[in-house]
């Protein structure tokens, strides 16, 4: 009996001996997982010397299908097009808050992410999306491969996108006064704002057709808009409005966006207007 014990024993050692045989043969000498960081580029260090480290603003260019509607028809921008893009932003809306809100307003408040997409996004309305603000943490800017910095007007409607879309931020950060603003043009709002024109649209009150989605968009629309016109466009489009109701409750939005960037961050609204109108001039003349 002993020996068929002792027999047992050995065969139970021998077998072990060779499962562990086994498993130390069948792993892998080294990690099979890629740890080698990817070589950054000139554009990557340019990136990190204007956005990251100044700012803590990663900028995103490469396509990344979690950052984007997979169900719409969107690309990357064009390599050549990213730098041309941000230094737009950051002469006009960076340098601009820089300069009026103090040199860590934007590093305190600020998307921490862009994204850059080539294309543009269409709606099934027809319309499109130029920037999308997510949780006050990422903007996605559309229409990157398209901007043309000897335009006024496409280097005004690129920036209106994250001049609107920062609008969005600020008012995550501190509200604004809906209450006061909700009574100013309390019917006009509408979910089809498209089907409307923008001159129909200013002559109820709205700087835009898009202003009338929501209020919150309105409160955007409105800073926004102004930001991206000098002193005298911004006059002339007021001076342009028929109806002595509208151009009231256009100067009555406008007073509270002035009185809002003043009572929340103590900034002057209209100086900051003019350094974005100072800088905007810069991009197109450089």
């Amino acid at each position: 009996m002993k020996a068929l014990k002792y027999n047992k024993i050995a065969f139970l050692f021998l077998t072990l001996a060779a499962l562990s045989s086994c498993s130390h043969e069948e792993q892998p000498t080294e990690s099979q997982l890629d740890f080698n960081q990817p070589s950054k580029t000139t554009l990557d260090n340019w990136i990190g010397d204007n956005y990251l480290n100044p700012y803590n603003i990663n900028v995103q260019y490469k396509w990344n299908q979690n950052t984007v509607d997979v169900s719409r028809f969107l690309y990357p921008p064009a390599v050549n097009k990213v730098q041309p893009a941000l230094e737009i932003v950051k002469k006009i809306w960076l340098d601009s808050y820089k300069t009026i809100g103090g040199t860590n307003f934007v590093k305190i408040i600020a998307p921490r992410e862009i994204v850059l997409v080539g294309g543009v996004n269409l709606n099934s309305v027809g319309t499109k999306t130029l920037g999308i603000a997510e949780g006050g943490q990422r903007v996605t800017l559309f229409e990157t491969d398209y901007i043309d910095k000897t335009n006024r007007n496409n280097i005004k409607q690129f920036i209106h996108t994250i001049q609107h879309e920062y609008i969005h931020i600020l008012n995550q950060n501190k509200p604004f006064d809906e209450k006061s603003w909700s009574v100013i043009t309390p019917v006009g709002y509408t979910a089809d704002w498209y089907n409307y024109t923008i001159a129909s649209s200013n002559e109820l009150g709205f700087i835009t057709s898009y202003a009338r989605s929501n209020i919150n968009e309105d409160f955007a629309e409105t800073a926004s808009m102004i930001l991206i016109s000098s002193k005298a466009e911004y006059a002339a489009f007021l001076a342009g409005i028929k109806s002595p109701t509208a151009l009231a409750a256009l100067k009555a939005k406008e007073a509270i966006v002035v009185k809002y960037f003043k009572d929340a961050f103590d900034m002057d609204f209209y100086a900051l207007r003019d350094e974005a109108e100072k800088n905007t001039n810069a991009v197109i003349n450089n």
